[in-house]
């Protein structure tokens, strides 16, 4: 039976088992009743998840076999979405459809992050929006996903202290990240006593999946455990997360999960210890050792911010097949120039404390971003 007094297990709906090609409804019930069944309540999904499905099969595997106040759902609204301020609750009254509800437990605007999803929220009032809605009794806790800067983040919270909680990306992999800013983003949330559920703790199966040398320490620490135990345990350890999502697909990675989270175990020391052995195992990647000092970016006649598409090219040579990099790379070549747009002067070289070879890095980051559009 779930026991852990911090955090939750949350069931992330975003990976369902599909079965040709639609979504596996008998194996979604089995992983459900299993869930349900140790104790854990929290479902995650969103208005885009699996063309809209995934909404819908709540409605089936939950809502129709399970009491109302068993449970808890949590959706999102996606600003991509909103061209009026009539859109809000034309899609809002859609997804109370599709699940077969009366209220949402858990309401959150979608990957609120810099720039055109953040300004579309604000420009169609939509936090005043939940509030409203809230205030009705069809949303009980109003928050919002992120992906955004920490400046961005401590700028909502001043502005919106309405917000009762924020979903964030946060595993070990991801602390010290200059692009994902896992543990910069906590400390802001810790020291506003905001409640934190977490997305990705295993980075959408990598670290489930680890070089052998790095599962070598995990599985000497801990022989019964699973490599992906560990990214979960590290998530939990931390005082202020609320529920931690897992986008699970089949029923061995709810079965490995339930155990993880079954009389939870929080990091010891030795387990400290362990990780961190093995991250430096993981991270022994040839890194690009730019300071940031931005010395480059002046002078650059075609206004590329050097330092931040190092800052994507490192992530991208440390997790190859991870997405985000690339969501960093196109947000931030939307205000500045593109890697490819190196006119090779050599006024960066010339100025770079660190006699970075620029040049040659930008075609790489060129090849990794650019050709990948």
């Amino acid at each position: 039976m779930y026991d852990f007094d911090s955090a939750m297990l949350g069931f992330g709906l975003m990976r369902l088992p599909e079965k040709d090609g639609v979504i596996d409804l008998e194996t979604v019930c089995s992983m459900v009743d299993k869930y349900m069944a140790s104790g854990n309540t929290y479902f995650d999904t969103a208005y885009i998840y699996h063309g809209g499905n995934s909404e819908k099969v709540v409605k089936d595997a939950i809502v129709a076999r399970y009491p109302r106040d068993s449970f808890t759902l949590a959706t999102k609204l996606p600003a991509w979405c909103i061209h009026s301020f009539e859109d809000r609750d034309k899609i809002f009254q859609e997804q109370l459809d599709r699940m077969g509800v009366d209220y949402i437990d858990y309401y959150l605007l979608h990957s609120v992050e810099d720039g055109n999803n953040y300004d579309v929220y604000e420009k169609y009032d939509c936090f005043n929006w939940a509030m409203e809605k809230k205030a009705q009794g069809k949303i009980k806790t109003f928050g919002f996903s992120f992906h955004g800067t920490p400046a961005l983040l401590e700028k909502i919270l001043d502005k919106h202290p309405e917000v009762e909680f924020v979903q964030i990306q946060l595993n070990y992999a991801d602390w010290n990240s200059n692009l994902i800013n896992s543990g910069k983003l906590y400390k802001i949330l810790t020291d506003r006593s905001i409640p934190i559920t977490v997305m990705e703790p295993v980075k959408g199966g990598t670290l489930a999946k680890v070089v052998p040398e790095a599962e070598k320490v995990f599985k000497e620490a801990r022989p019964g455990m699973s490599v992906a135990s560990w990214a979960l345990r590290f998530v939990g350890s931390l005082p202020g997360v609320k529920f931690i999502l897992s986008g699970m697909s089949n029923d061995e990675q709810m079965d490995d999960n339930l155990k993880t989270f079954t009389n939870f175990e929080r990091l010891t020391d030795s387990d400290k210890e362990a990780l961190e052995k093995a991250k430096s195992i993981m991270f022994a990647f040839d890194l690009v050792p730019c300071t940031g000092c931005r010395y480059c970016v002046d002078g650059c006649p075609s206004s590329i911010s050097i330092p931040d598409v190092f800052t994507a090219l490192n992530d991208k040579r440390k997790f190859p097949h991870d997405n985000r990099p690339n969501f960093y790379y196109n947000g931030l070549t939307a205000k500045y120039g593109k890697a490819s747009d190196c006119l090779e002067c050599g006024q960066c070289e010339g100025v770079c404390p660190q006699h970075l070879n620029i040049i040659e890095l930008l075609k790489e980051a060129s090849e990794k971003f650019d050709n990948a559009l």
